[in-house]
């Protein structure tokens, strides 16, 4: 059975460092059904979430972000 995955846009509204992009990437690949989580310096304020939406879903990367003390919406690809 083929999994399909789903990969979406995080925003991240306040300014990071990169330490904390990858520490908050870690609260993001703990998740169940995330498969991969990717932030990069040139563009500090998107990280780009590859999941599987029959265990999760984008609403949740969300609510990480707010248990973690950041702001931040979806931009879907």
């Amino acid at each position: 059975m083929d999994t399909t995955l789903a990969e979406v846009i995080l925003h991240i509204d306040e300014s990071t460092s990169h330490d904390e992009r990858e520490i908050f990437r870690d609260v993001l690949l703990a998740l169940d059904g995330v498969m991969a989580a990717d932030c990069n310096d040139k563009t500090p304020h998107l990280m780009l979430i590859e999941y599987n939406p029959d265990v999760t879903n984008s609403i949740e990367f969300v609510n990480a972000a707010k248990k973690h003390g950041l702001h931040a919406e979806l931009a879907g690809l």
